[in-house]
């Protein structure tokens, strides 16, 4: 079985036209995998609501710990895109072992018309069903290791990053 771990970010927010800002609301992978016809045997948990930019090194233990103790063996967590390159990094500190974990997200709402969300969290469930133990980030329709990526701002993707020597 596969789990599911929220954790707000992109991917779940809502536009309120009263207050002209987003806010973090309910989770949309339910409704994205039942609009798929997604058959897999999975679990949604919700743990956090938060923009990424707002999780702290606390909510990112919390997560670790959650991961650990799963007893689900493919684990996608989807996550705010600003900071989800730094929790794949922290989640692959804690030594989780013998786990296949895909961060994703959305750079557009899933409840907006134009959105990545749906298709990134199809990928997202094929990579953790196809992909050995380890921690990966699965956007812009490739699959990056936790120690190998980063986000281009300027360009709105995940990339390789290319390290120095």
């Amino acid at each position: 079985m596969m789990t599911i771990l929220t954790t707000g970010g992109t991917f779940d927010k809502i536009y309120f036209d009263a207050k002209s800002q987003f806010h973090i609301g309910e989770s949309q992978v339910e409704p994205i995998l039942i609009e798929g016809n997604v058959t897999i045997d999975y679990t949604v948990e919700s743990l956090l609501r938060k923009d990424s930019l707002e999780m702290t090194d606390d909510d990112r233990q919390l997560l670790c710990e959650h991961v650990k103790a799963s007893s689900a063996q493919q684990i996608i967590i989807t996550h705010g895109t600003d900071t989800m390159s730094q929790t794949a990094k922290a989640l692959a500190a804690h030594g989780i072992d013998g786990k296949t974990v895909v961060l994703v997200g959305a750079m557009q709402p899933a409840r907006m018309r134009v959105t990545d969300a749906p298709f990134n969290l199809g990928f997202a469930c094929a990579a953790v069903q196809l992909l050995p133990s380890d921690i990966y980030i699965a956007m812009c329709g490739q699959v990056f290791q936790h120690n190998n990526v980063k986000k281009n701002l300027v360009a709105g993707r995940f990339e390789t990053e290319i390290k120095s020597d």
